[in-house]
């Protein structure tokens, strides 16, 4: 009992240790060892890199990209090595690399790597290529700097993650990505050691590989926006020099209007189909009980098998309505031949028969979490988004999962929403075995409502968190800290070319139609898009033609300013001094003194009259503050009739405006229950606050 006593406290030293080492430096996603020794490896114009042992090729290629951004991150003129080759083999230089082998781009290769800093370069020994490639980016997060430069502190660090598939979904279907679009999200998934790109390909809305079995798919279900098979295998080739799989998704039986657009005789209705302009769900579906369906699928998916080498397919199988069979007759007669006594039993049979299809591919089938029916063979891997119930019950049942229920980007969630989100939580009480059936997670960037212009922004930085969860211990859950390093890793992440803070002056200035854009900024730092599902609701429905443009679309998820001042109220409340009250003071008055600087934005932009009633909630909320400000100043109880007025207030301030919401109104909330007495707070004593 006293031995395993001390081993837990041993055990909670080290956490505790490795937590307060790792706080000092800005790693994201945290590795599994880090220790500190000190000292320093200079960075200056004599860094060099070498590899030796027996790498991929692509690391040669990634070890030259890191010099270069060794050099535009320092300013250091590192020009003397242009380009890493093979011949770079110099044991003492800066950064010394050692690979066992190349890596495969498959799934559950090894991808650790250790890192040992002395006073005189930086030592990494991977056992592949893809190992070594991590390595960088974790010495790229350590570059530090002081008065005397450049510099790698000493450390040791041992690494290696904690879910072999860590994966982000780019919806590239509703709204289409360009090429360079998809390249810097793949530069960005590098960076925070992510390895998996999922491309939903074809959906109502488009369908967007060029087929040369089938051209009629880009000439009329593309709209003309498509890749074409060169742009596909250029896109492969980038994500592979960086260690990244791309996984393909060509949706079926349903959300197949694209395809029923270019086929319809493949429907299982028959009628004209176009490509639906709206986003949703939608009844069309495959006649699956048509031999031609099965023809067609043979040939598209050995086409795009051919073309994507990836060893898992997605088939989707997501969101079928069953409406189109149920009130089909030659359907229903099948399914009743066939002992078939729901909709989803004929889906389940749909499947078992396009599995064949994928296997003499040699792929293997991934579906949604619909496709986990009784019956469906145990070697499909089931990607679960409706819930963690459907998720658990396929590990259980011996089937191998991915999670991507909690890590919806789309749906504008805050950052620690996502960070808390285990794939493996210990309150799930799943045995080793059905651990192993644990694959990872994948965060869904769907993409009805975001445009190649704002979808960096949707997708960093929180990824970065989501990517931690994917790599790290599952016991790093400091919140606080997470927020840290991750507002350091999106200024990283800016340096790769990524959008998601840049994206916003220019958007700025075309809502406000004005160079001066101060007061509508004000307004923007304060509102986030409405979230889940609650945007694209009420009298207009958005197109794949909508203005993505407008107020919503300049604002983002989890905003720094409301999340800072909501901190800053807090800290008042429990240990206040003048420094705080001055801040939130000073805040307040920001806030409230800027409708009338926005009415003469109004003025000149019409677009912004949606805007109008969220400014001036937020001046009402800001004054409301202000008084309670007032109150706790004076150590004075407002009473109940002065808390109703202002109760009112911040009912009024939850309107949305331009479907989007003020942030805010929480923290003022808390005051003003202070102010009138109806909460608890250590306000301290009245010299305190005066004290200025």
């Amino acid at each position: 009992m006293k031995k395993g006593f001390f081993l837990c406290i041993l055990l909670f030293c080290s956490l505790v240790s490795f937590q307060q080492v790792n706080s000092t430096y800005n790693l994201m996603p945290v590795p599994r060892e880090l220790k500190s020794h000190g000292g320093r490896c200079a960075i200056d114009e004599r860094f060099r890199i070498s590899v030796s042992g027996n790498p991929d090729p692509r690391l040669y290629a990634e070890a030259s990209r890191f010099v270069r951004r060794m050099g535009e991150k320092t300013g250091i003129f590192l020009d003397k090595q242009g380009y890493v080759t093979a011949d770079d083999r110099n044991p003492a230089a800066t950064v010394a690399i050692t690979v066992k082998r190349p890596g495969k781009l498959e799934l559950n290769e090894n991808e650790s790597y250790s890192i040992e800093i002395n006073d005189r370069q930086a030592l990494v020994i991977a056992e592949t290529d893809l190992g070594a490639i991590h390595a960088l980016e974790t010495l790229m997060q350590l570059v530090s700097n002081d008065e005397q430069g450049y510099y790698f502190p000493g450390l040791t660090i041992h690494d290696e993650p904690r879910f072999a598939w860590r994966g982000l979904l780019l919806d590239v279907a509703l709204h289409f990505f360009p090429v360079n679009s998809v390249k810097r999200t793949l530069d960005g998934m590098a960076a925070v050691k992510m390895n998996v790109l999922h491309l939903h390909l074809c959906n109502d809305q488009g369908f967007r590989v060029e087929s040369k079995v089938f051209p009629q798919l880009q000439k009329t279900a593309s709209d003309g926006i498509f890749y074409t098979q060169e742009d596909i295998r250029e896109i492969i080739r980038y994500a592979g020099q960086r260690g990244i799989r791309i996984v393909p998704e060509f949706v079926v039986p349903a959300h197949t209007t694209a395809i029923l657009t270019a086929f319809p005789e493949l429907a299982s209705v028959k009628r004209k189909y176009t490509l639906q302009r709206y986003f949703g769900v939608f009844d069309p579906v495959l006649d699956v009980t048509d031999p031609k369906v099965y023809a067609f699928l043979d040939k598209l998916f050995t086409e795009m098998a051919g073309l994507f080498p990836d060893a898992y397919f997605h088939i989707g199988g997501d969101e079928n309505t069953g409406k189109d069979w149920e009130n089909t007759p030659h359907i229903k007669a099948y399914m009743k031949e066939h002992g078939l006594k729901a909709y989803m039993d004929l889906q389940t049979d749909f499947n078992r028969r396009i599995l064949p299809i994928l296997k003499k591919n040699g792929k293997t089938m991934m579906g949604w979490d619909e496709v986990l029916q009784p019956g469906v063979p145990k070697d499909i891997v089931i990607e679960s988004w409706r819930g963690k119930e459907a998720y658990y019950e396929s590990v259980k049942r011996g089937y191998r999962a991915i999670l991507s229920n909690g890590y919806y980007i789309d749906l504008i969630q805050p950052t620690d929403f996502h960070y808390l989100n285990d794939p493996a939580p210990a309150e799930a009480m799943l045995s080793p075995e059905e651990l192993k059936n644990i694959l990872g997670g994948e965060a869904t960037m769907w993409s009805e409502m975001v445009t190649p212009e704002t979808v960096d922004s949707r997708i960093w930085p929180r990824t970065a968190a989501i990517a931690e969860r994917l790599w790290s211990s599952g016991d790093i859950r400091d919140v606080p800290d997470m927020y840290r390093r991750l507002d350091i890793a999106s200024l990283e992440l800016e340096t790769l070319g990524l959008t998601h803070m840049t994206y916003r002056e220019a958007m700025l200035r075309r809502l406000a139609n004005s160079y001066d854009t101060k007061a509508l900024k004000v307004l923007v730092d304060v509102i986030e898009p409405l979230k889940i599902y609650e945007r694209n609701q009420g009298d207009t429905m958005y197109t794949v033609f909508s203005p993505f443009t407008k107020l919503a679309d300049v604002t983002g998820p989890d905003q720094p300013l409301p999340r800072s001042f909501c901190n800053l109220v807090d800290e008042f409340l429990k240990n206040p001094n003048p420094a705080q009250e001055k801040k939130i003071n000073d805040q307040l008055t920001k806030w409230k003194e800027n409708h009338d600087r926005f009415l003469q934005t109004l003025r000149n932009s019409p677009v912004l009259k949606e805007a109008e009633i969220l400014s001036q909630n937020l001046s009402a909320l800001a004054s409301s503050g202000l008084e309670a400000m007032a109150f706790i100043h004076q150590h004075k109880s407002a009473g109940n009739s002065w808390l109703a007025e202002q109760m009112e207030i911040l009912e009024k301030s939850k309107q949305q405006g331009g479907r989007c919401e003020l942030q805010v109104i929480e923290p003022i909330g808390k005051l003003v229950k202070i102010a009138s007495g109806s909460g608890k707070a250590n306000v301290g004593s009245q010299d305190m606050l005066t004290a200025r």
